[in-house]
């Protein structure tokens, strides 16, 4: 029969100086992969600077690191998000980005 699959794709638009869904921080137990179709964007893992992606760049976030994801104060950013499933689950919700900690210049 028909396996059900475990691997979840999602098509993501950010307005500028918006974030991740829920502007939050989160995990993923099986990593994750962001493929940046159009804009500018941010991505920053937990203890590092935050870092500009571009259309076309592909980004590996590793199991577990916590981090954040979202558009450029001034531009849109859209990527394609793909996660595997864990025990039910591709993400867990972390506390919200807060504006110090979201960048205004890179």
């Amino acid at each position: 029969g028909r396996k059900t699959p475990r691997v979840t794709v999602a098509f993501v638009t950010f307005e500028p100086g918006s974030r991740t869904a829920w502007t939050a921080w989160h995990t993923h137990p099986a990593g994750q992969i962001l493929i940046v179709t159009a804009g500018v964007g941010l991505v920053q893992e937990w203890g590092k600077k935050a870092e500009k992606i571009y259309p076309g760049d592909v980004v590996w976030i590793p199991a577990g690191v916590k981090h954040w994801h979202g558009a450029t104060p001034d531009a849109i950013m859209m990527h394609i998000a793909i996660q595997e499933e864990v025990d039910g689950k591709t993400v867990e919700w972390l506390e919200k980005v807060s504006d110090e900690e979201y960048p205004e210049e890179i």
